[in-house]
């Protein structure tokens, strides 16, 4: 059985989520055929929503990715998926890498008192997550953001960039010629 139809029969249909007791209530905004089509379109802008939310905040990625998916009609499984760019190997790297760019942008070079820092055993271990990384301060939040949104565009430019060489690439291999736009002029 080919990939495709694989995927798809994994995928749930309108009537699955409406057969859910636990997502029934979500059917009217999950049945969209634009959130589980498989689009140039939706899977680029699906990826870019989900590195977004991925790198920009360290809780709730997927719930606050499938919401932006279902209002801008991305591809929700591509979202969901792609906001695992941030998981327990890459955390410290990317926020570390967040940091450093921060203070470089906004010029702050204080670090915070080795009790207050994230990664510190000693002192911060009664401390939650988020009250260690918001020691970090604006250095942090300002990296994140950047890092959010230059690396969220840039993935939907590589992905839509990538689908259409593919595509190109298939139709040289049959011998098709890209017919062009109505639209556009012909030479």
């Amino acid at each position: 059985m080919p990939r495709n139809k694989r995927l798809h029969r994994l995928l749930p249909t309108r009537e699955k989520l409406e057969a859910s007791r636990w997502l029934r209530w979500l059917a009217p905004w999950l049945g969209h055929p634009r959130l589980w089509q498989w689009s140039r379109r939706g899977v680029a802008l699906g990826v870019a929503l989900g590195v977004f939310f991925g790198l920009l905040i360290p809780l709730a990625q997927i719930p606050l990715t499938a919401v932006a998916a279902i209002v801008l009609r991305a591809n929700l499984p591509a979202a969901a998926a792609s906001t695992l760019v941030t998981n327990p190997v890459t955390f410290g790297p990317v926020y570390f890498a967040a940091y450093k760019l921060g203070s470089w942008i906004t010029g702050d070079t204080t670090l915070p008192p080795p009790g207050d820092s994230p990664l510190a055993e000693k002192g911060g271990a009664d401390k939650s997550l988020l009250d260690r990384i918001a020691a970090l301060g604006r250095p942090l939040l300002t990296g994140l953001a950047v890092m959010a949104f230059s690396i969220g565009v840039l993935t939907y430019f590589v992905i839509d960039w990538l689908w259409r060489w593919r595509t190109a690439r298939r139709w040289r291999r049959r011998g098709i010629r890209q017919v062009p736009h109505p639209r556009q002029e012909r030479p």
